[in-house]
């Protein structure tokens, strides 16, 4: 174990946790190098690295530069961002079912982003703040109704899990009354789709990771006591109530801005922070190798979903939705198996 020290900020690392993360850098370079270069039109490796350099033909150029990289960076920025998001919570929570996409947060800011483009008419950034409002909204939703008496991590994530499917009842009444055009636009989003996605929703996501990134620096330490008993995390001098408000909203911004540019994508939050720490073996929230899980699953999910339904594309929602939601189920057997024991 090294200690790094940055200013009045220390962060302890292992050097397993170190490597894990190495190798899933590399993973997930090897991942964006295929998406750019497998589809109808298929290149080699070295024109694809030409072609992202600006060296590459005209056609190349436009293939890859300007239509695949930009999805792929988009694919991979909100996989981080999810991966992060769902790390977060399910550190506070101490449940590996705490992932925003199940607690109702992700919905809350589908709700928050449906009724600007479906209601108001917004463009992107007004759908942005939306989601972003919306995710806020609910998270201060959340607390309220589960803080009686302190805020419990069971507590936190059963009402998430009620209001959450308060929330899809709202969304798919809002659908229902739009106009038909509007309703099968907010629909084919609702699934969560990469398709078409540029660099303005790149740097959308880039800045939320940005200040994410920061506030994570800050709350590592904490969420990693707060993993213990509230009694226990106390006596380390940690306040739980105000460390959970701070991660949740940190959790809250992560999500939303990654659902505002992409959709409500299921289960990369739940997924990666687990099969992370599986890798790494470390306790804690391991943000960094659950933001490069969350972003490498994205990035495989996305050119699966592209390239393996040929001459269709499947919302990479799809995709991830049938995994994920196999992977539900495994999870909560063996949770079930876990109490009974």
């Amino acid at each position: 174990m090294t200690l790094l020290k940055a200013g009045p900020f220390s962060v302890r690392v292992r050097h397993r946790s170190l490597l894990v993360s190495v190798v899933l850098l590399a993973l997930l370079a090897a991942a964006l190098l295929a998406t750019l270069a497998a589809g109808v039109n298929a290149f080699p490796i070295p024109r694809v690295i030409a072609a992202v350099l600006g060296d590459g033909t005209p056609a190349e150029n436009l293939i890859i530069g300007e239509l695949r990289l930009p999805r792929a960076v988009v694919a991979a920025l909100v996989g981080i961002a999810f991966g992060v998001s769902g790390g977060i919570f399910q550190s506070i929570t101490r449940n590996p079912l705490g992932s925003p996409d199940v607690v109702g947060f992700s919905v809350g800011a589908s709700t928050g982003a449906l009724v600007v483009l479906l209601v108001l008419k917004g463009s992107l950034a007004a759908t942005s703040l939306g989601a972003v409002a919306g995710g806020t909204v609910t998270a201060a939703l959340v607390f309220a109704l589960s803080s009686r008496g302190g805020v419990a991590p069971l507590r936190l994530v059963l009402v998430g899990i009620g209001l959450g499917a308060a929330l899809n009842a709202l969304n798919s009444l809002l659908i229902v009354r739009a106009q038909v055009y509007d309703a099968q636009s907010a629909s084919a989003w609702l699934v969560g789709n990469l398709v078409g996605r540029d660099w303005d929703e790149a740097r959308l996501v880039g800045g939320v990771l940005i200040a994410g990134f920061v506030l994570s620096l800050v709350l590592h330490r904490p969420l990693s006591l707060s993993e213990f008993s509230d009694e226990r995390s106390a006596s380390f001098g940690l306040s739980t109530d105000r460390t959970r408000l701070l991660a949740v909203g940190t959790g809250v911004l992560l999500a939303s801005g990654a659902v505002a540019v992409a959709g409500p994508i299921q289960f990369i939050a739940l997924t990666a922070p687990q099969v992370a720490r599986r890798l790494t073996g470390a306790p804690g929230p391991n943000l960094v190798a659950s933001g490069l899980t969350g972003a490498l699953l994205l990035v495989l999910a996305d050119l699966a979903a592209r390239e393996a339904f040929q001459p269709r594309q499947l919302p990479v929602g799809v995709l991830t939705g049938l995994v994920g939601g196999l992977y539900l189920a495994w999870l909560l057997s063996r949770e079930w198996r876990k109490g009974r024991a």
